[in-house]
């Protein structure tokens, strides 16, 4: 009697068509599928063009308490500002209620990018404003400037930052103690003299009083 086959070949077709079905690289013919294609990329974004400058009309401040100027300045959208003594003592504008503008920098009227620098030129408010605004002394050289008049504290900034400097009251033994209140009266050396590192000596009176 010869022996029956059938179950055991239909059992290896039934798993050869399963390792086929599982397998990602076979197609349903049974031979190699064809490999994917690479996933598209996305289209690069094309770049965005710079933003437009923010520009406005700047307001006259002239005239104008330096708080209520810089609050306007704020409102007409105007954020970096500055502010500088118009009188070239060097004073800080440390209460800006106590100050007054003397003049702006861009001027009034002009359409500025809000992203300038605004600078107000201003004066205490018991003060008069100068027809303008007073140059503070040139940085000394090779030889002693004529500090005449100017104001102690920017006199002191002109000199090399290593001099050796000394001031006294011309008119009476008072501390010399806020150098931008006081001016100077005298000085020694003399201008003109040769700066080679000598020590630089000054009488000074305060800014409202006349030199002996």
């Amino acid at each position: 009697m010869r022996p029956h086959h059938t179950v055991a070949l239909t059992v290896t077709a039934v798993a050869l068509l399963a390792l086929t079905a599982c397998d990602p690289q076979t197609s349903d013919t049974g031979k190699p599928a064809a490999p994917e294609a690479p996933a598209a990329r996305p289209a690069a974004s094309a770049s965005s063009a710079p933003a437009a400058k923010k520009t406005a009309t700047l307001p006259d401040m002239v005239g104008k308490g330096l708080q209520t100027a810089q609050d306007e300045a704020q409102a007409a959208g105007f954020a970096l500002l500055t502010s500088h003594d118009a009188l070239g003592r060097d004073r800080l504008q440390a209460l800006d209620r106590n100050w007054k503008v003397c003049s702006q920098t861009p001027p009034a009227g002009a359409n500025v990018d809000t992203g300038a620098t605004l600078d107000f030129g201003a004066v205490k408010l018991e003060e008069t404003c100068p027809a303008a605004d007073a140059p503070a002394p040139k940085p000394a050289g090779d030889t002693l400037p004529d500090f005449a008049g100017q104001g102690m504290k920017t006199v002191r900034g002109a000199l090399p930052s290593n001099a050796s400097i000394s001031v006294k009251d011309a008119l009476q033994s008072r501390m010399v103690l806020q150098e931008s209140n006081w001016k100077v009266c005298s000085q020694d050396p003399k201008p003109g003299t040769a700066l080679t590192g000598q020590p630089v000596s000054f009488k000074v009176v305060k800014t409202e009083e006349s030199c002996p």
